[in-house]
């Protein structure tokens, strides 16, 4: 027997099932939803349902996947192929490199359209340009526009004499970069390296260079745009020019405009001898974040080291220095211009200058005057606004609503359950979904568990579901079982102005509860679902504001209440105000929803 059309064997026929026997109303049923459904067929769905554990070999496990419609990050076998001529790459993707030009002599290897615009990029590079001698390198663009990209350059230039290495634009416009250059130039001669422009306008990702420059001399290493216009990123320096001799290392535009940077340098100029390193507009105009040097300059001789503008961040964020320029000899470091909220332990007590040291008081008496007031970009106009807004004729901007996330499905129940989720069992999840030690889905693993056991909010009640059965469960255990699932119908209007038409608050627009759910980047679909007091629910015809032609239909939630809020919250810094004292409204963005009770 058909059930609505599906075959009743196969996930989305159960989960129709199951839809009728848990929700009381006869509603239509939302298509967004269920469409989101495991699209295997029903023998493939029996013959994974059996399985006491999904521990596969990596092929049955890719084979799993693509069936499953997860995101599936394939097990790269190492080659053996060695480039002896050069080589210009055109359009690459998904390879593996182990010995490339190493021992080279002269010439030049170029890669243009280096794995760009895919989806989910896994690519690594084994002794690059390895003791080779007056090399050069060149990614004209690297892995732009891409989804979860997970790259590795292991010895990439080492004992390398003369050359140079250049990466014109790297990973720009990336979501979820993990990115790791392991030994970098290390024991090189006289070798440049230039990164023009670096995980610009990246989302959320992490990239960590270890053992940069070590031992090398007269290296020269620049980055010129580093991280600018990025959201969420983490950078990790370490063992950057130690016991390098005549380095000239510079950071351009490190961090400029950046939203929540975690920056580490450890080891940094460290033991170095006659180096310059130079770091200029650092963290300028960045919202909050943490950056954390330790051991900056350390034991280093006659080394010049410099901040010209160091952390005239947005809102400032948390920089720790320990360590800087101490047992240092003749070293000149100077800080021309220097943020706010900054901690300094055990850093040289001589020839350290500040030319201009702005304090907390200063930036808000400047502020306050209208002088250096700045438009934070990472709140986007429109993200957040006020109730007010929400009726027929407003005219306002509406934010980039888009899913930006992989396209996955949900898992059956059947199999999820049987699936480990728990911090506790971290080693056994990276078995079952091979993920590598310090790998992007490793770390995707390890943030969607740290977010899911996290403790709730005051007065919010929240849950992590790994299957439409469990969303279902949840949403009726918070509201009954007479319940309603919305989202906004597309994503038109994005990144323009808007008009809205007909508003109409949901249970007559009265102070109710909800569920509202929102996605998580992980292997399957995963959404984190919670229900928070005192909010207002509401449906508006979105209209084209020349035409006044319908072009989409909005769904938005205005939370009333927001004391517990941070005060560093992007609603906060986008309407002027401080937690408890305004209600915020937000769009219920693409593959979002928000569950309320039935009108």
């Amino acid at each position: 027997m058909q059930v609505g059309g599906e075959n009743p064997f196969t996930p989305r026929g159960y989960l129709i099932r199951y839809w009728n026997k848990q929700i009381s109303n006869d509603l239509p049923k939302p298509d967004f939803l269920l469409d989101k459904a495991s699209p295997l067929t029903a023998p493939q769905f029996a013959t994974f349902s059996k399985l006491d554990k999904v521990l596969l070999s990596p092929t049955q496990f890719l084979d799993f996947c693509t069936k499953s419609n997860l995101m599936c990050f394939p097990d790269l076998t190492p080659t053996l192929q060695k480039h002896n001529e050069n080589v210009d790459f055109a359009n690459y993707l998904d390879k593996n490199f182990t010995n490339y030009g190493t021992d080279r002599l002269g010439g030049l290897d170029s890669f243009k359209n280096y794995s760009n615009g895919d989806n989910v990029i896994f690519d690594t590079f084994r002794r690059y340009s390895r003791d080779s001698t007056g090399h050069n390198d060149k990614f004209t663009t690297y892995a732009t526009e891409s989804n979860v990209v997970e790259q590795s350059f292991n010895t990439y230039g080492t004992t390398a004499t003369g050359g140079q290495g250049n990466f014109d634009n790297y990973n720009s416009e990336v979501n979820g970069p993990h990115l790791h250059f392991t030994s970098y130039s290390d024991n090189s001669n006289g070798r440049g390296q230039s990164f023009t422009e670096y995980t610009n306008e990246a989302n959320s990702g992490e990239q960590s260079f270890t053992s940069y420059g070590k031992d090398s001399n007269g290296a020269s290493n620049e980055f010129d745009s580093y991280g600018k216009d990025s959201n969420v990123m983490g950078s990790i320096f370490y063992n950057y020019g130690k016991n390098g001799n005549s380095a000239n290392d510079s950071f351009t535009s490190y961090g400029t405009d950046t939203n929540v940077p975690e920056n580490t340098f450890k080891n940094y100029g460290t033991e170095v001898n006659a180096a310059t390193e130079n770091f200029k507009n650092y963290r300028d105009g960045s919202n909050v974040g943490d950056d954390n040097f330790e051991t900056y300059g350390m034991n280093s001789n006659a080394a010049e080291l410099g901040f010209e503008n160091y952390g005239q961040s947005f809102n400032r964020g948390t920089d720790k220095f320990i360590g800087y320029g101490k047992d240092a000899t003749g070293q000149t470091v100077d800080f021309k211009v220097y943020g706010v909220d900054n901690t300094f332990k055990e850093y040289a007590k001589q020839g350290v200058k500040f030319s201009t040291y702005v304090n907390e008081s200063s930036t808000v008496e400047a502020s306050l005057a209208g002088k250096g007031k700045r438009v934070n970009k990472w709140v986007e106009p429109g993200k957040f606004f006020r109730e007010e807004k929400l009726k027929t004729g407003t005219v306002m901007p509406m934010p980039d609503i888009r899913d930006k996330m992989p396209k996955r499905s949900f898992l059956p129940r059947a199999i999820s359950s049987k699936l480990p989720f728990s911090t506790s069992k971290l080693e056994e999840m990276k078995k079952i979904f091979h993920a590598g030690e310090e790998s992007s889905l490793t770390k995707m693993l390890t943030d969607s568990l740290s977010e899911c056991e996290r403790t709730p909010s005051p007065g919010e009640t929240k849950r992590c579901v790994a299957s439409i059965e469990d969303m279902i469960d949840f949403a009726t255990s918070v509201l009954g079982r007479n319940v309603v699932v919305r989202t906004t119908e597309n994503t038109k209007g994005s990144n323009g102005n808007i008009m809205l038409g007909e508003v109409k608050g949901i249970n007559s627009g009265n102070v109710t509860m909800s569920v509202s759910c929102h996605q998580s980047l992980y292997p399957y679909l995963l959404y984190y679902c919670h229900s928070v007091p005192r909010v207002r629910v509401y449906e508006a015809d979105i209209l084209d504001p020349e035409s006044k032609a319908k072009i989409n239909h909005g769904v938005s939630i205005c939370h009333l209440d927001t004391g517990s809020w941070s005060p560093g919250h992007g609603a906060f810094i986008a309407l002027g105000s401080r937690p408890g004292k305004i209600e915020v409204c937000h769009w219920i963005f693409e593959n979002d929803m928000t569950w309320a009770i039935a009108d």
